[in-house]
């Protein structure tokens, strides 16, 4: 019998499939059947700063005191916050694996304390899916790194709880980051953060959004970034999130070096009850290659242990496809 037990942010999980936060995570009830169809471990659908931001506002500008548009403002926040502690409570009475509440946020202000609260309504851990857009082109982008470290600084000195921050791509570099964030408290992070991304819709000459779920393909923009920040820096846990599919997924993510992987799109596709097979097919491949446990395989592909590391160091295109015409 293999054992599929990891270890994430210092957490024990029974295995290392998480399912990531979205919809399907967002009332007691689901939760609850997460850990039926046995995920290790659950982050809730997050709770957005921009969006309570945005209500807060569209609410106060029918005020006609500026009383009332700060009591509204107020409300509205107090009511979202107050509403997310108590999923959070709840869930932790009906479910024994890790809950781990998501923050979607944009500045570093008022969402520290309320990192506390999350804490003190019995989080295991806490992941924060952050990205500051820069849109000063005069801005140069040490200044965008220094609100990442500013806020992971204000986080540890607050917070007894782990916790991981949820990155983008779009560093310069992006090993230094991670170090960095380690540095200043970071118990790990989750490759990558999925974004908003427009397009244009030419027949009604508007700006739409592009796909939401992703695809099994966009396993290669991720593989890479974990297979050598996980060579880079041993101690940080990596959580794999953007292309997990199916149990080979798994496999290949935690060959590559990370801790556990998230699943979302796959689960709105094939349903929750889908846990238990992506988890069977990491067993028989295991059964198969004779692995006991994962520790006996993480890793073994990594840019430290594979034996040609100049294959995840090799960017360009055209050595291996020059021959397609």
């Amino acid at each position: 019998m293999v054992k599929l037990e990891t270890k994430y942010l210092g957490l024990t999980l029974r295995n290392p499939l998480i399912v990531s936060s979205s919809g399907l995570a967002d009332s007691a009830d689901k939760i609850k059947k997460i850990e039926d169809y046995g995920a290790g471990a659950v982050v809730l659908k997050s709770i957005f700063e921009e969006q309570i931001n945005y209500q807060a506002g569209v609410l106060s500008k029918g005020a006609d005191y500026p009383e009332a548009s700060d009591y509204i403002s107020y409300y509205t926040k107090t009511h979202s916050l107050d509403n997310y502690l108590k999923l959070i409570h709840t869930a932790k009475e009906s479910t024994d694996i890790p809950v781990i509440p998501s923050i979607n946020c944009v500045s570093a202000d008022d969402w520290i304390n309320f990192a506390k609260n999350i804490e003190s309504a019995g989080a295991d851990a806490l992941e924060v899916n952050v990205f500051f857009l820069p849109l000063d082109k005069s801005s140069k982008p040490a200044n965008s790194e220094k609100l990442y470290f500013e806020l992971v600084e204000r986080l540890r000195k607050t917070l007894s709880i782990p916790f991981a921050i949820k990155l983008g791509q779009r560093f310069t570099n992006l090993f230094y980051i991670i170090d960095q964030l380690y540095n200043r408290g970071t118990n790990g992070v989750v490759l990558f953060n999925r974004f908003f991304e427009p397009d244009i819709d030419i027949n009604v000459m508007n700006i739409t959004p592009s796909a939401v779920f992703s695809s099994p393909d966009e396993k290669r923009n991720v593989l890479r970034w974990i297979a050598m920040s996980s060579a880079l820096n041993e101690k940080i846990s990596i959580s794999a999130s953007t292309g997990v599919h199916s149990g080979d997924d798994i496999v290949k993510y935690l060959l590559a070096g990370a801790d556990t992987v998230q699943a979302c799109s796959v689960l709105y596709d094939k349903g929750i009850e889908y846990l238990k097979e992506m988890l069977g097919d990491l067993e028989k491949w295991m059964e198969w290659k004779n692995f006991e446990n994962l520790d006996q395989f993480r890793a073994m592909l990594n840019y430290k242990n594979f034996g040609d590391a100049r294959k995840y160091e090799r960017a360009q295109f055209m050595k291996y496809f020059s021959a397609y015409e």
